[in-house]
């Protein structure tokens, strides 16, 4: 959809360019994944280093004398530090450069406010649910913090687009601790989804867009094209070729998806107008025959 909007907006743009945006997009969500990652294991580490500075004091209180640094170790946390493939993935991505000690040390030490983590100190024998507990509940403090999204911000421009999508591999991740064996390519974008879904509608929406646009054009009624909200057009564009061109995708998950997709990107009004004119378009289209669904998408009449 940001793809077709941009080509929309800038006319020179090819289907190339746009192709090679797409495949930007696509990079970065994961990219986004592995530095929310990495700044957390090293927010947890500095935990180590707040060992050493309590025990290096001259005066040290009873807290201090107490405090042991098992957020930043314990198996859980090595099981990420010590998995080669993602480290790998890290330099090969180029993320431990977005990662800077001042950053993980003011996280860490917001944290550390948290009655959350003096309940997991107070506590002298941690068992793995104690980790791995902590662990999201440090995820959850980073990214309710204005500090951690200016981060990811700052890093990759996506971000208020991708969060949700990030966050919810993240808590997947760390709910599944300890990380074993090549436990990201779950959340690396694989072939079926990027190259034979994404990039086929992307292709097909640019590609037929007169077509497209003369298909809708009918079904508006009162509605000039020219003003109708350019990502409304654009998401009925969409979902036309996904009902057509995708016979293993249910009728009723693009009608939902295209309506959700428009609360979170268009104006207040497009969730009635994007489900009132797909209803008519489905209608449409079934009735000759252009739409061919497979298996549990059948058409439900």
């Amino acid at each position: 959809m940001q793809v077709l909007y941009a080509m929309s907006r800038d006319k020179d743009m090819t289907g190339k360019e746009g192709l090679q945006m797409y495949r930007a997009h696509i990079r970065q969500s994961f990219e986004l994944y592995l530095l929310n990652l990495l700044q957390l294991i090293h927010t947890a580490e500095y935990a180590i280093q707040d060992f050493s500075i309590k025990s290096s004091k001259l005066r040290p209180s009873e807290e201090d004398r107490t405090f042991r640094p098992k957020l930043g170790k314990n198996e859980l946390i090595d099981s990420l530090k010590q998995n080669k493939g993602f480290h790998s993935l890290c330099t090969s991505h180029k993320i431990y450069g977005r990662v800077t000690e001042d950053n993980s040390r003011i996280l860490y030490n917001e944290f550390a406010k948290t009655d959350a983590y003096k309940a997991y100190l107070e506590k002298k024998a941690s068992t793995i649910d104690d980790h791995r507990q902590i662990l999201i509940d440090l995820y959850k403090s980073c990214i309710a913090g204005e500090m951690f999204n200016d981060i990811m911000e700052d890093n990759y421009i996506s971000w208020t687009d991708d969060k949700s999508l990030v966050v919810g591999a993240m808590k997947k991740t760390l709910k599944a601790l300890p990380a074993e064996g090549a436990f990201y390519e779950e959340f690396q974008p694989n072939d079926e989804t990027v190259t034979e879904f994404g990039e086929t509608l992307l292709k097909k929406v640019s590609g037929e867009d007169t077509e497209l646009l003369e298909l809708i054009e009918p079904t508006l009624k009162n509605w000039d094209a020219d003003r109708v909200a350019i990502i409304d057009m654009i998401l009925l564009k969409m979902a036309i070729c996904e009902l057509t061109s995708f016979p293993t995708v249910p009728t009723k998950v693009t009608l939902n998806e295209f309506v959700e997709i428009s609360k979170n990107y268009s104006t207040d009004k497009s969730k009635d107008f994007i489900n009132g004119i797909l209803d008519r378009l489905m209608k449409k289209l079934n009735k000759e025959g252009k739409i061919v669904k497979e298996g549990r998408g059948l058409i439900e009449e």
